[in-house]
């Protein structure tokens, strides 16, 4: 029974190397059926082409540009790329003046608009705000103006946030209203702090600034939520401002720090009255998303952002919270204030405006609301890299050729088929049948390659470029490698008098450790050249570590398996002349001198187990004394003349018996 279960084993491993090779093939038409994927990968610049788009960087202050300031962009602008999900971009300085980037195919606007962007992130206060389909400022003089979008933006807030309030309000503040790019309006937790915040002394130059050509001026502002900053001009703006009109949602400066800001959200589904920055973008110190963890530890099924600030953010974010909080409990009992919302400003226009209800001491914060995946995404990504140094103009935008094109693809594919094609003719003519289990497993490894390849391409972004094509091609021959070694152990398993099977299970235990560590050091150079390596090399370690995994997957899962199946066939085990496993081709019919005082070969086969070498395995001689290594050697060499000199080929007891007198 137990003999039964194991030579079963084989057969399940194949099983399920099948079935999930089918799932695989069957996820990617999916994807090709209900979704954006292809059966074909996408590729990268050098191979497709793309769009190049040229910014010219300026100082937001008009200081001199820096090489350090270019750098600190081009990196900036390499990570948000990158965390688009889109590989294989180009992003160099030219002349040290332009920042040129680079991307592959035809990207989404999203993605045009992520680097022509200068993404400078601030936190405001919200004074005021209204749904862009209607207008907050009535035909009220000054004070009506100032009454009206404190009311508005009081009492619809309020009642958002203590609709469905958190359990622990305390460390994850209450929820709010906020706008979100790709959503209408989201519920978020806790907005982010940040530094730099402009103090009660910036607020009141803001006033006086922004009232300058009034005849009458608003009164000081006492804090940066003082509603006494919106005064008349800025009602009218307000009242005015249309976000319906894709224009006034395009983006662009981000306004004094000082001063206030009138606004839309991304969506244009609401827009703002917003007071001065209080925390920069540049503050944060990390943000990342995923589902919300709750109380107990469980995790729900809500997306959310967490941020975290620097420390200079943390002590600003809790001035800030605090004041929140208290606009919050005064609204409840009636007071005019502003809401308690605090306005995340990406380039000038809101992507979302999270309430607080209480103050945050530590400098963590947890936004939540009608997130998706993707949205909860991209909203960590402009967080953790949306204070960029400079301000860009985009002096050329055009769409490039691609520098290789398919010719070099084409001359790619053709080295990596004259390849497989030698190793191929190589493995027929040196292990004739076996060789099929060669071409087998590499037939299987260039499938799964192309699966997984393709499968990323869709999931991932990935794009495959020259060097990653030259990854593919070198990989054939670490394929073949691994084939080869475990070819042979069998076969010197094989020439040391051992049956197939024992040849294969024997041979495998010590082919299967040089596999293991020759593919873990290609693995680990693969792994070393992407994280220290840019642009095109990486792509080249990319191919190379997948394709040595591929390699593990093969070996273990599909050649060892059905080396294991066909051992058990009558033209294998019986030594076929054709199967590249006759003992005879293999030299198994004379005797070898095995080391040790040992000779191996087809005539001792059946005294093996009895008595394991012709010499002795003891290596002494007739009168006791143990030989020295020339008189042992001297021994196998007429122990092979003797073999050789007889007639019959099989080993009989006579013959045994003439050997015992011989020594």
């Amino acid at each position: 029974m137990a003999s039964s279960t194991k030579s079963q084993r084989p057969v399940r491993t194949l099983t399920t190397l099948a079935v999930l090779i089918i799932l695989a093939i069957g996820g990617l038409a999916a994807g090709v059926r209900w979704s954006d994927a292809s059966w074909t990968p996408k590729l990268a610049l050098d191979l497709e082409g793309g769009t190049q788009i040229i910014l010219t960087p300026k100082t937001t202050d008009g200081s001199t540009i820096t090489d350090q300031d270019i750098s600190e962009a081009i990196n900036i602008i390499r990570q948000r790329v990158d965390a688009s999900g889109v590989a294989e971009a180009e992003i160099t300085s030219q002349g040290g003046q332009n920042i040129v980037v680079a991307l592959p195919g035809t990207p989404d606007q999203a993605t045009l608009d992520l680097v022509r962007r200068s993404a400078q992130m601030n936190f405001r206060p919200v004074l005021a705000y209204d749904s862009a389909l209607s207008s907050l400022v009535e035909d009220e003089p000054s004070d009506g103006a100032t009454d009206e979008p404190t009311d508005g933006s009081t009492d619809e807030p309020t009642t958002d946030a203590t609709d469905e309030p958190t359990a622990d309000a305390t460390e994850e503040p209450a929820q709010g209203e906020g706008s979100t790019e790709g959503e209408s309006r989201v519920r978020a937790e806790t907005a982010t702090p940040s530094g730099d915040a402009t103090e009660t002394e910036d607020a009141t130059e803001t006033a006086d600034a922004t009232s300058e050509d009034e005849e009458a001026p608003a009164a000081d502002p006492s804090d940066p939520s003082d509603l006494a900053q919106i005064t008349d001009a800025v009602a009218k703006q307000f009242e005015e401002l249309d976000c319906v009109d894709p224009a006034n949602r395009a983006g662009g400066s981000s306004g004094a720090e000082n001063e206030v800001l009138v606004t839309c959200s991304t969506d244009g589904l609401f827009k703002y009255i917003l007071g001065p920055v209080e925390i920069p973008g540049r503050m944060i110190d990390t943000a990342s998303s995923g589902l919300r963890q709750l109380a107990n530890g469980a995790v729900s099924n809500e997306w959310a952002v967490n941020m975290e600030f620097t420390k200079e953010g943390a002590d600003r974010f809790r001035a800030t919270t605090a004041r929140l909080a208290q606009q919050y409990q005064a609204s409840l009992l009636g007071e005019e204030v502003a809401p308690n919302l605090f306005a995340m400003v990406l380039d000038g226009l809101v992507i979302s405006a999270p309430s607080v209800e209480n103050e945050i001491p530590d400098g963590r914060a947890e936004v939540t609301g009608s997130f998706t995946q993707k949205s909860a995404a991209d909203l960590a990504n402009q967080l953790n890299f949306g204070a960029l140094p400079l301000d860009f103009v985009v002096q050329s935008e055009s769409e490039i050729s691609a520098t290789l094109g398919s010719e070099q693809l084409e001359k790619g594919l053709i080295a990596g088929l004259i390849g497989l094609l030698l190793v191929v003719v190589y493995s027929l003519v040196q292990y004739r049948t076996l060789g099929l289990v060669t071409v087998a497993s590499l037939i299987l490894a260039t499938i799964l390659t192309y699966i997984v390849i393709a499968l990323l391409s869709w999931t991932q972004g990935y794009r495959l470029s020259l060097p990653g094509v030259t990854g593919l091609v070198v990989a054939i021959g670490i394929t073949a490698d691994s084939f080869i070694v475990y070819f042979e152990r069998i076969r010197d398993e094989l020439r040391d008098g051992r049956a197939l099977m024992g040849a294969v299970d024997k041979g495998w235990s010590r082919a299967k450790r040089t596999i293991l560590a020759s593919d873990a050091v290609n693995f680990l150079a693969a792994v070393v050249l992407y994280f220290l390596a840019v642009g095109g090399v990486r792509g080249f370690a990319f191919t190379l570590g997948l394709t040595t995994v591929i390699d593990l997957i093969v070996v273990f899962f599909f050649t060892h398996p059905l080396m294991t199946i066909l051992a058990k066939t009558k033209f294998f085990a019986s030594g076929h002349p054709a199967s590249g496993l006759d003992p005879r081709q293999l030299g198994v019919d004379r005797p070898r001198y095995a080391g040790r005082g040992r000779v191996t070969g087809m005539s001792s086969t059946t005294t093996r187990s009895a008595e394991p070498a012709l010499v002795g395995a003891d290596t002494a001689g007739d009168d006791g004394r143990r030989l020295t290594l020339a008189e042992r050697k001297a021994a196998a060499a007429r122990a092979a003349a003797d073999a050789e000199a007889e007639a019959p080929p099989a080993t009989t007891d006579a013959e045994a018996g003439d050997d015992e007198e011989t020594r």
